[in-house]
């Protein structure tokens, strides 16, 4: 089996992955290749809306909000993270906003 390389379109993570896995993801998501995080958060959405959120809707809310921080794949990694354990725990209520950690001065 050929890997390849692939970026995401939402938070620009790259992943080497199968082209059958590739295509699988790519159809579950309009056309875009996804990285694992992102393809969880854009199907989250789409499972949690009251309002029936389609996957394309759920895809564009989640490109504009990776638009918005795309410095750093790795934050987007870590942020996406810490929003998806705020909302299992049912802790919706903290600000999803992440704030930089640094060494406390005591």
């Amino acid at each position: 089996m050929e890997v390849e390389s692939v970026m995401c379109e939402c938070c620009g993570l790259t992943e080497d992955c199968t082209q059958h896995y590739i295509s699988e993801v790519k159809a579950n998501f309009a056309g875009k290749w996804l990285c694992g995080l992102c393809s969880e958060v854009v199907s989250d959405e789409v499972s949690r809306d009251r309002k029936l959120m389609s996957v394309e809707e759920a895809l564009n809310a989640h490109l504009s909000f990776c638009g918005k921080f795309k410095a750093n794949p790795a934050e987007l990694v870590a942020d996406g993270m810490r929003q998806m354990l705020r909302r299992r725990s049912g802790d919706g209520l903290l600000p999803a906003k992440s704030k930089m950690l640094g060494r406390s001065k005591f």
